[in-house]
């Protein structure tokens, strides 16, 4: 498949430039959070739950807090836990199902069976049984939302290298002597990250949803730090006199989500078009 052909399918799909758009938008958001010009722990009791108006665009919390700010300060959260823990994951699906696609026999029997015994959990309630053991720091949670999220990753990359390993380039590659490492790294895997682009993608979306889930529930990122997910359990309490409390954050959970969504899906058309 020709780079060219792919740049020219992707940009054509108005679904997934609307969903990169979205990406774009709330990384720069991200970025430029602290030009908001207010401190996004600041408490002024004497500006508590004021409505959105033009000195707040999105109104303040019960604290006097400026919710716009939040949210923005918020995205750097969801955004590194999503970017960290689809890494972690990706990393480690990459590095397994090439092995097990590559050795197959006895390597690839044992691989996937750790995937199966993964998959038997409920990924977010193991999620929440290692939590409850550990703080609730936001480095905690990324490392763990990877180490639980590297099994779709590993059945991509295998089945990949399953269908590569006795391509042409492959066995000319053996027959030069190249080592098994550099004949994995250099030759089949490159050929083989498509699909993990697309899983990566999709996977930042489910970060973003995990870390707000466990948020919302209390044991993810810790008040006063900003994140969407305290921030709509904060705002439950005062839904009825207070609704842009709980609205605006989980409509930035909504528009991220379907941002990365809908180019995650834009990338998997543009590399497979006989979908």
């Amino acid at each position: 498949m020709k780079s060219d052909s792919f740049w020219k399918r992707l940009l054509s799909n108005r679904m997934a430039m609307l969903g990169a758009l979205i990406v774009v938008a709330m990384f720069l958001l991200a970025i430029g959070a602290p030009c908001s010009g207010w401190d996004p722990e600041a408490i002024d009791i004497s500006a508590a739950l004021l409505p959105p108006s033009r000195l707040h665009f999105m109104g303040t919390d019960d604290l006097g807090r400026d919710v716009l700010t939040r949210i923005l300060f918020g995205a750097r959260i969801s955004l590194l836990v999503g970017f960290v823990s689809v890494g972690i994951a990706t990393l480690i699906g990459i590095i397994l199902g090439a092995i097990a696609g590559y050795y197959g026999s006895w390597v690839d029997t044992l691989i996937m069976r750790l995937v199966d015994i993964m998959l038997c959990f409920p990924t977010f309630f193991l999620i929440l049984a290692v939590i409850a053991f550990l703080d609730p720091s936001i480095w905690n949670i990324m490392i763990v939302i990877g180490l639980t999220g590297w099994m779709g990753g590993t059945r991509l990359v295998r089945a990949e290298f399953l269908s590569l390993r006795e391509r042409d380039f492959v066995l000319a590659a053996r027959a030069l002597g190249a080592r098994d490492m550099r004949v994995i790294f250099r030759h089949i895997l490159p050929n083989a990250l498509s699909p993990v682009l697309v899983s990566a993608t999709l996977g930042v979306a489910g970060a973003i949803l995990t870390e707000s889930a466990l948020s919302f529930l209390g044991i993810g990122v810790q008040p006063p730090t900003p994140s969407w997910g305290n921030m709509l359990i904060a705002g439950k309490q005062a839904l009825g006199s207070a609704w842009w409390l709980s609205a605006f954050p989980g409509l930035a959970i909504l528009i991220t989500v379907l941002g990365y969504n809908l180019l995650g899906e834009g990338i998997r058309d543009a590399l497979d078009p006989r979908q």
